[in-house]
């Protein structure tokens, strides 16, 4: 596997400015591969192995090689497998790396808190450059760093990052995360299945990406249980091995082809998705008055033979209604016959995005504080926001900047279903989650060119 190994695919994933042509539905297939949200951290967790791993339908985007470049600048030897679209990792030669290397490196990755645990093991310390991301508001480390300290690690802030020390080794710990954080219950995970004794973690996510890297760790050699109330427990071992793994399909690229589908009124089979990992979005889908058809292979998505209908969603962690989906589905709803409202409970500043949506014609007011409502069911968090968006509205073509990875899938699909051309900038921000996003819009009929 060679990650943006040719010319023509480098060339069209640093494509930054796209003329949309809009008014053609999408129609065709598409594959979707390992998640980036599961292939990421396995890869991290190679760093814990005595003996090379295999992951298996990695995806080809940006941060993926953005990992494999920061394992590499460690000392991992990342290798192509034999089967397309898998990675041997073989962390026999891993040693310490220096700061300026890291941050090269990590660009605007915030992985590189996720390696803490497993460097702390294995080189008894470990550094944090600055962390970037998407705009989407505050994502502190705090949750990371707290919980690393309750292992025993040191933390020492410094003005070009944060080192991190492990003198005496790391031991278990019992930790209830105030809230059930994605990227700290992985921080865990990472760190105590190595650490002396027995880690009780409380107020755990419960992803099924979470549950692939469990799965991961006990291929190693981890013992790892969990309870239906977010209880997981750690018993610490002496050694791990490496895995052979092949990663869970990407959920939010199979939920963006969806919408794609719908806000298109066209018809996309996206091979690789799964119904269980999706019930819920299936549930909303089909609500909006999308139709699909589930097989072994993959699930078909269009439009249904009525109008587009509007719905209340809220946002929350696993099994509710992902914050990665609303972008999407918020672009659908411009179109749906009356009023709906989404609301942001995960990320502040998340709705952001639907500004330039206003510019095409749509008709969307964002609540900063977010909205109180009787029937709302997920708890109202200080920072949450509300979307309601009134349709249907047509939509024309405009210029607009895409803001963060998502957002920027959204304006997108926004701009296929628009009337007229739109010249969308900033694109090139997409590949870092959508592998082979311009070949599979080509494939699908878009009407496009890149110009910058």
């Amino acid at each position: 596997m060679t990650l943006l190994g040719s010319t023509e695919t480098r060339q069209r994933v640093d494509a930054d400015i796209l003329e949309i042509r809009g008014g053609r539905p999408l129609t065709g297939q598409v594959d979707v591969r390992g998640a980036k949200n599961l292939a990421t951290k396995a890869m991290v967790a190679s760093l814990l192995g005595e003996t090379p791993s295999i992951l298996r339908d990695v995806p080809d985007i940006r941060d993926v090689e953005v990992v494999r470049s920061l394992l590499e600048v460690h000392g991992v030897t990342v290798s192509a497998g034999e089967e397309p679209g898998s990675l041997v990792l073989d962390p026999a030669r891993a040693k310490s790396a220096n700061f300026e290397e890291i941050d090269a490196h990590a660009g605007s990755s915030r992985i590189p808190i996720l390696f803490c645990g497993p460097l702390l093991h294995l080189l008894g310390q470990a550094f944090i450059p600055d962390l970037g991301g998407c705009r989407i508001g505050d994502r502190p480390i705090d949750f990371h760093l707290d919980a690393l300290r309750k292992f025993g690690a040191i933390v020492d802030k410094q003005p070009s990052g944060i080192r991190l020390s492990a003198p005496d080794g790391l031991h278990g710990a019992r930790i209830e995360l105030p809230y059930p954080s994605v990227g700290a219950t992985e921080q865990v995970l990472l760190t105590a299945v190595k650490a002396r004794g027995v880690t009780e973690l409380r107020n755990a996510a419960i992803e099924p990406e979470i549950m692939d890297l469990i799965g991961v760790l006990q291929k190693m050699g981890a013992i790892i249980s969990y309870e239906p109330n977010r209880v997981i427990f750690i018993e610490g071992v002496e050694e791990l091995r490496g895995y052979d793994h092949r990663s869970l399909f990407d959920r939010n690229e199979a939920v963006s082809w969806a919408c794609a589908a719908l806000v298109t009124d066209g018809e996309i089979f996206v091979k690789g998705a799964r119904q269980y990992e999706l019930l819920t979005f299936l549930n909303v889908f089909r609500k909006v008055g999308g139709d699909f058809d589930i097989t072994d292979d993959g699930i078909t998505f269009r439009r249904g033979k009525s109008p587009l209908k509007p719905v209340m969603v809220e946002t929350d962690v696993h099994p509710g209604f992902m914050t990665d989906w609303q972008q999407p589905l918020i672009v659908a709803l411009t179109q749906a016959e009356g009023t709906s409202v989404v609301h942001e409970t995960v990320y502040e500043n998340r709705l952001g995005f639907t500004h330039a949506l206003n510019q095409m014609g749509a008709d969307i007011v964002v609540h900063p504080n977010g909205i109180a409502d009787p029937n709302r069911r997920v708890p109202r968090r200080a920072l949450e926001q509300a979307a309601v968006i009134n349709g249907p509205t047509p939509l024309h073509g405009a210029d607009i900047v895409v803001p963060d990875l998502r957002g920027g899938y959204a304006y997108v699909i926004a701009a296929l279903a628009a009337e007229g051309t739109s010249r969308v900038s900033g694109v090139k921000i997409i590949a870092r989650g959508y592998e082979k996003f311009l070949d599979k819009l080509s494939a699908l009929g878009a009407d496009f060119d890149v110009v910058g």
